[in-house]
């Protein structure tokens, strides 16, 4: 006889009794929903077509980019210089922002220059005049291509910070040259989107001038005296709420893209984020940190100084603590932002609107009515060609559909229309290992065993050909997933957990039901097949 251990009977049933408990939420309305626990409250989302939500066109500032290019770029020359011992005068940013311009003092060093410069970047176009004026441009290739990885990146910071697990699927997309388009399925209010996405996060280190690191400002925040050339002026809110300006290195020492973790805590009694650097960032803090003792330095967030303390030793575990003026609330979402990696370059809302669903209570209908057609034709099929054990297919088909819709309610999926036809398609391939289970015993019977021993050789020989048949399908899903956006992962996740659910149901509850009718049967001459 069949045998199938106790604690997996168990088992079985309390998945199942879970995925009643867990898609039931699904029917109740809101009044219904806030009577039960809250680890009951759990449902599924659904999409932008079907309930509405938030559409955001932003426009990623491709000129910060370029300044923050050029202004790299002034710093690598003045540094090549120096270093090369190179004598120069007047070297600043042209007006058209994309070169910088110097005077050599000897014409003659011209070849020397021209290999020092190269090395800084093969991007860079190097023009001589006979006045000794050099000319470093950047190149529209180097300037196209530093504008495409600014867009790349903005999607993704985008994406990772609306949708950290990947099931709310937004829409993120690229159009035209410099716009972003982003829709949110269920927010009702462009503001929150705005807030959340916003923010640049874009963390640097630099350097303090001691001697004048406190700048008188008048009224509009423009500095009363001057300003040495390779610095400026940056407000930090100290603990009493005034604001002063100090007088901080344009240099960066160190950015935020060599962070790789941030984590809020309380450090003395006051809100923190403890940050992490890789391996690169770690050497740079080392030595910025060992040559700048009791040196004080600005750690500055969107141009704005958020703690100035001083390198009291040398850090060279590459761990440090960022302390400001933050609420607890404030050092959370900071060190969120600082996880999720920083824009590239600051974002302008073009366009915002609340959008109602465009094919809305027609789409829900239309696909409730597409899953109860194929339920039926599927369930109507099993019934006619395999009887008794058909119906034991049906019932599992049913849990089936159950326990996806509480994995959905889980994760909070959100539904679009592809993931409902992700659950029409499921239904059909549900009763595929059924399919080869029965004919496998068909085949065995043929062979003239015993139907108890026709059963068991069936499900045993089976069972190869089934996770092969779905383990490519499971492959397929994957790559949907990974290189799919929005709307496609949503069927690749419908799709996926539809896959690993009817494995459960086809293989464990229905040999469940064949097994405990079996025993109830004294003397079986033939199955229902």
């Amino acid at each position: 006889m069949i045998y199938i251990a106790r604690w997996k009977v168990w088992l079985i049933i309390s998945v199942c009794l879970l995925g009643i408990v867990f898609s039931a939420p699904n029917m109740l309305n809101q009044s219904q929903l806030e009577k039960l626990p809250e680890w009951m409250r759990s449902t599924i989302n659904l999409g932008l077509e079907l309930r509405g939500g938030s559409h955001l066109q932003l426009e990623v500032d491709l000129k910060s980019v370029l300044k923050d290019q050029t202004n790299n770029m002034l710093d690598d020359v003045r540094n090549v210089l120096r270093k090369e011992k190179i004598g120069y005068t007047n070297l600043v940013i042209a007006a058209d922002k994309k070169s910088i311009t110097f005077v050599m003092r000897d014409a003659s060093q011209i070849d020397i220059i021209k290999k020092a410069l190269h090395k800084i970047d093969n991007g860079i176009n190097i023009v001589t005049e006979s006045d000794g004026r050099v000319t470093a441009l950047l190149t529209p290739e180097m300037i196209h291509t530093r504008a495409k990885a600014a867009m790349e990146q903005s999607i993704e910071v985008i994406r990772h910070r609306i949708d950290e697990s990947g099931t709310k699927e937004p829409l993120i997309q690229r159009q035209g040259e410099d716009r972003i388009i982003v829709q949110l399925p269920g927010v009702d209010s462009p503001a929150e989107v705005k807030r959340l996405i916003g923010r640049t996060a874009k963390l640097s280190f630099h350097l303090i001038n001691d001697e004048t690191s406190v700048v008188p400002v008048d009224a509009n925040g423009r500095p009363t005296v001057s300003v040495p050339m390779d610095s400026e002026a940056l407000p930090e809110q100290m603990s009493d709420g005034n604001i002063v300006y100090l007088s901080v290195k344009k240099q960066v020492s160190i950015t935020g893209d060599h962070l790789i973790d941030a984590q809020f805590r309380i450090e003395e009694g006051k809100p923190s984020v403890s940050i992490r650097f890789d391996a690169v960032g770690t050497r740079k803090f080392g030595e910025i940190s060992s040559q700048n003792i009791k040196r004080r330095f600005a750690i500055v967030l969107d141009g704005k100084v958020i703690s100035s303390p001083r390198f009291a030793v040398a850090i060279m575990d590459g761990n440090a603590i960022i302390n400001g003026s933050f609420t607890n609330a404030e050092a959370r979402e900071l060190a969120l932002f600082l996880r999720a990696g920083a824009l590239p370059a600051p974002l302008n809302v073009i366009e915002e609107r609340t959008v109602g669903p465009s094919l809305g209570a027609d789409s829900i209908h239309d696909g409730k009515i597409a899953t109860i057609c194929a339920f039926t034709l599927v369930a109507l099929f099993m019934v006619a060609n395999y009887s008794l054990f058909g119906l034991f297919a049906d019932i599992a088909l049913g849990f089936n559909l159950i326990i996806l819709f509480a994995a959905l309610s889980l994760l909070q999926a959100t539904l679009t229309l592809p993931g409902i036809a992700g659950i029409a398609l499921t239904i059909g391939m549900a009763v595929d290992a059924n399919v080869l289970i029965y004919e496998r015993i068909k085949e065995e019977l043929r062979h003239a065993l015993r139907p108890v021993a026709a059963v068991e050789t069936g499900y045993k020989r089976a069972l190869t050909t089934i996770i092969d048949s779905n383990l490519t399908t499971l492959i397929g899903a994957g790559v949907l997933f990974e290189f799919g956006t929005g709307p496609i992962r949503g069927f690749a996740v419908t799709l996926a957990l539809g896959i690993i659910i009817s494995l459960f149901t086809s293989i464990s509850l229905t040999r469940l039901f064949v097994v405990t009718w079996l025993r109830r049967q004294s003397q079986l001459t033939h199955l229902p097949l």
